[in-house]
C-alpha cells in the first residue's frame, strides 16, 4: 500500500515516443521533452526503392562510396541474418582484402566474442564496417561509428490467428525508425547518414510502426488477464488486442488444459493454469515443463523447453530436433560456432529445472526412450502433429489443418508422423516450412496424449459415389486417426447432416431456377424499401446468407427422402420457399413488385430484378406518349429504362424518360432513323402513338 503523502509515479520514456497518445491515456498526463546532445547529421538520399528490388546491390555500392568519401566506422542497418551474409560476401570480394576495413556482422545468433568485436573501436589504422540488423537501432552506441547506410527495411515476427503461427515480414521502417537509425551517425561527432530511398518516400513513411500488441501472440497475455480474472474490455488500452488472436490464444490454452469455457465466451483458469502463469515462460513452454514433470521427463522437458527458447544451436545440420538434443546433453560435439548457443540453452534448462518442484505423479516407463522427445513435443504444439501426405514425400498435413513442408530433402522425410518444433514461412512464400521436428510415434494418443484425442461422429456424402455415409472419427485436430461405420442413425441426425452438407457447399447444392431467383430479388427489394423508410419490415430476409442461416428452419423438414446428392434435385424449391411468406404478402408481392409492367404500345414487358433499381427492357417506339419513368412498390421504386432500337439493341439508360425526350430523344431519333428509314420516329414523342410495330397503324 502507498501512503496518502507518497503517491506513486510513473515515468514513461522513450527516444521515439508517441508522447500525446500516452498522454491522452494517463489523463492529460505532462509531456517532458528532452532533445538530449546529438551531432548533426548530413543526409544523403538514394533514388526511389522499387517493390521486389534487391537491396544487397545497392547497399555494397553505397558502402565503397561511402569508404571513399568520408572518414570513420559504418553502420550498415539490413532487414535480416540473410542479407548480412549476402552483403559481408559481396563486400569481402569487392573489397580484396583491403587492410584497412574490417567487416563486422551484428545479428541475434553471433556468439559475445564476435558481438563484442563489432561493437568495440576499431583498432588503430583501421575502420569497421558493421552490418547489423535494427538490433543497432536503439540500445548500442558503437564506437568510432560517424556513418550510417540505411537500407529502410525491418524483418517483422507478425502472428497469424488463422494458421496460429509467427511469420516473418520484410517490410519499410517508420519515419520514427529512420530518425533512431540515422540519430547513430551523430552519437559522437557529426555524420552522414545514407539512405536508400528518395525523400519523396521518405514523406510516405508510417509515422511510427505498428504496436507489437496488434501483430503478436497473444497466449502469454490471454493467460494473465484469466489469472487476473479481468476480460480485455475491463482494461483501458492504448492498443487493444485484436479480437481474432485473442480468441485464438484462449482457443490454444484451452486446449492446453489451461482453461475451461464457463459459456458466452467466458473462461475459467483452471489449477494447471494457475501452475503455468506462475512459471516465467510461453503457455506452451509451461505446459510441456508441468507435463514433463508429471510424466516423469522432467530433465527432458527442461532441456527440450530450452532448445525452443534458444535460436537454432546447430544450423544445417538438418531439421531433426535430437541432433540438438545431443549437443545440449554433451552426447556430441559442438562446432565453435555452435558452442555459445549451446552453453545458453544449458544455463535457461538449469534455470528451468531450478523452477520445477514436486515429483512425478504418472511417471511413464523407460523414461530414456527417444520417442518421448516427440511426445513432449507435441505437449507444447498439438496443433503442429503432423502426418505425411504420401509415403517419402515432403510434404507433410498438420492437426491444425494446414500444410508444411521441407524445402530440401531431410532424414525425417522418412517419417510417417512428426512434430514439428519450428515452422514459418516469409512474405510471398505459399506453404510453410519445416525448420525443426522430430519423429512422432501416433501410439501415444492411446497413453500420454490422450486428451489431444476428440471422437466424431461425422455424416458426410462420399463425393466419388454420391451417398450419404456416416462413421465415428477418431481425431486429433484436423488428423484421422482412425473411423469406423456408424449404424441406427435417427431421423434428425440425419436430416441435420444433409443441412450441414448445404451449408458447407452452398445453396447452389439446390434446384434454383432463374424464376426463383428473380422471386428472391423481388422480397429483398421490398424488404429494403421498407428499412431504408420506416426502419422496419414485414417482408422477411430470404438473402442467401440468411437462408444459409436458418436451414434447420425452412428447408430440413423437406429433407426426409434425400438419400444421394441427385435427389436434390426433386425437392420443390419454389414451394418451399414460397411459403416463407404469409399470407397474404404473396399476393402483395405481386402488386408492388410485379413480373411484368405494362407500356403504351399495350405489351406486357418483363421486369429483371436481378440488378437494383429492377430494369425494364423495352423498345423505345414502345413507349411513345409516356411522360414519366414507370415506378413500383407503391411509387416508391423508379425502374431503370433499358431503351431499345427496333433490333433490341440498347440505345439509352435512364431513370429520367422525361429528361430523355426533352433533352435527348432528337439525337437518337436521328441516328435510328438512318439505321431504321422504314420505322415511325415522330419529332414529338410525347403526342404519338406508341406501337410494337414498325409503324401505328393509323399511319
Amino acid at each position: 500500500m502507498f501512503r496518502d503523502e507518497q503517491p506513486l509515479k510513473l515515468l514513461l520514456m522513450s527516444a521515439t515516443l508517441e508522447g500525446e497518445r500516452l498522454a491522452s491515456l494517463l489523463g492529460d498526463a505532462p509531456v517532458v521533452r528532452s532533445e538530449g546532445r546529438m551531432f548533426p547529421v548530413a543526409m544523403r538520399w538514394g533514388r526511389a526503392f522499387q517493390p521486389g528490388e534487391f537491396i544487397e546491390p545497392r547497399v555494397v555500392q553505397t558502402v565503397h562510396e561511402a569508404l571513399d568519401a568520408e572518414h570513420g566506422s559504418l553502420l550498415v542497418f539490413l532487414p535480416g541474418q540473410a542479407e548480412i551474409c549476402r552483403v559481408h560476401q559481396q563486400l569481402e570480394e569487392s573489397l580484396n582484402g583491403r587492410a584497412d576495413v574490417l567487416l563486422c556482422p551484428l545479428h541475434g545468433e553471433l556468439d559475445l566474442a564476435a558481438q563484442r568485436a563489432a561493437i568495440e573501436p576499431a583498432p588503430a589504422g583501421k575502420r569497421k564496417v558493421v552490418l547489423a540488423t535494427n538490433i543497432a537501432e536503439t540500445s548500442l552506441t558503437i564506437n568510432g561509428v560517424r556513418v550510417v547506410i540505411d537500407a529502410g527495411l525491418a524483418r517483422v515476427p507478425r502472428f497469424d490467428p488463422g494458421s496460429g503461427m509467427t511469420r516473418l515480414d520484410t517490410q519499410r521502417i517508420s519515419r520514427a525508425s529512420a530518425t533512431q537509425r540515422a540519430g547513430r551517425a551523430g552519437r559522437l561527432e557529426p555524420g552522414v547518414c545514407y539512405r536508400l530511398w528518395s525523400e519523396a518516400q521518405h514523406e510516405q513513411l508510417a509515422a511510427y510502426g505498428s504496436a507489437e500488441i496488434l501483430q503478436a501472440d497473444l497466449a502469454g497475455l490471454a493467460l494473465q488477464l484469466a489469472r487476473w480474472g479481468v476480460a480485455p474490455g475491463e482494461l483501458v488500452w492504448l492498443d487493444a488486442p485484436p479480437a481474432a488472436a485473442y480468441a485464438q490464444a484462449q482457443d490454444l490454452l484451452q486446449r492446453l488444459g489451461a482453461l475451461v469455457g464457463k459459456g458466452d465466451a467466458e473462461y475459467a483458469l483452471t489449477n494447471h493454469g494457475q501452475a503455468m502463469a506462475e512459471l516465467p515462460a510461453h503457455p506452451r513452454i509451461a505446459h510441456l515443463l508441468l507435463r514433463g514433470q508429471a510424466l516423469g521427463l522432467a530433465s527432458m522437458a527442461c532441456d527440450v523447453a530450452a532448445l525452443l527458447g534458444e535460436r537454432d544451436i546447430q544450423r544445417g545440420g538438418g531439421a531433426d530436433l535430437h541432433t540438438r538434443l545431443a549437443l545440449l546433453v554433451g552426447e556430441a560435439r559442438a562446432t565453435r560456432g555452435a558452442q555459445g548457443g549451446v552453453q545458453r540453452a544449458r544455463q535457461l534448462a538449469r534455470q528451468y529445472r531450478g523452477y520445477l518442484r514436486g515429483s512425478a505423479s504418472e511417471p511413464v516407463a523407460d523414461p530414456d526412450h527417444p520417442r518421448w522427445l516427440g511426445a513432449l513435443l507435441a505437449l507444447a504444439y498439438p496443433d503442429r502433429v503432423a502426418q505425411q501426405r504420401r509415403e517419402g514425400s515432403a510434404e507433410y498435413r498438420l492437426a491444425n489443418g494446414r500444410a508444411a513442408l521441407f524445402s530440401e530433402t531431410d532424414s525425417l522425410m522418412k517419417q510417417p508422423w512428426l512434430v514439428v518444433a519450428d515452422l514459418g514461412s516469409r512474405q510471398g512464400q505459399r506453404e510453410e516450412r519445416i525448420y525443426l521436428a522430430a519423429e512422432f510415434d501416433p501410439g501415444l494418443f492411446d497413453t500420454v496424449l490422450a486428451e489431444q484425442v476428440s471422437m466424431l461422429d461425422q455424416l458426410d456424402w462420399d463425393e466419388r459415389e454420391g451417398v450419404l455415409r456416416a462413421e465415428r472419427q477418431r481425431k486429433v485436430g484436423e488428423l484421422i486417426l482412425g473411423r469406423e461405420p456408424l449404424t441406427g442413425l435417427d431421423e434428425a441426425a440425419r436430416s441435420q447432416a444433409l443441412v450441414n452438407l448445404v451449408r458447407r457447399k452452398g445453396l447452389e447444392l439446390l434446384p434454383w431456377t432463374p424464376e426463383l431467383r428473380q422471386w428472391q430479388a423481388r422480397v429483398a427489394l421490398l424488404r429494403q424499401l421498407d428499412l431504408d423508410g420506416p426502419g422496419q419490415s414485414e417482408w422477411p430476409d430470404v438473402s442467401d446468407k440468411s437462408l444459409l442461416a436458418t436451414l434447420e428452419q425452412w428447408l430440413k423438414p423437406y429433407l426426409g427422402r434425400v438419400s444421394r446428392l441427385s435427389h436434390f434435385a426433386n425437392l420443390e424449391l419454389a414451394g418451399i420457399l414460397h411459403g416463407l411468406l404469409p399470407w397474404p404478402l404473396p399476393q402483395r408481392l405481386d402488386e408492388l413488385a410485379p413480373h411484368h409492367l405494362s407500356v403504351p404500345s399495350g405489351s406486357s414487358i418483363r421486369l429483371d430484378y436481378s440488378e437494383q433499381p429492377p430494369i425494364l427492357a423495352v423498345r423505345l417506339q414502345e413507349l411513345f406518349g409516356l411522360a414519366e419513368t414507370p415506378r413500383i412498390a407503391g411509387g416508391r421504386q423508379v425502374v431503370k429504362l433499358h431503351l431499345l432500337s427496333p433490333a433490341r439493341r440498347p440505345v439509352q439508360v435512364t431513370q429520367d424518360l422525361a429528361n430523355f425526350w426533352r433533352s435527348t430523344y432528337a439525337e437518337v431519333k436521328k441516328d435510328l432513323k438512318g439505321r431504321y428509314p422504314k420505322h415511325y420516329w415522330p419529332d414529338d414523342p410525347l403526342v404519338a402513338e406508341a406501337t410494337a410495330r414498325v409503324k401505328p397503324r393509323k399511319a
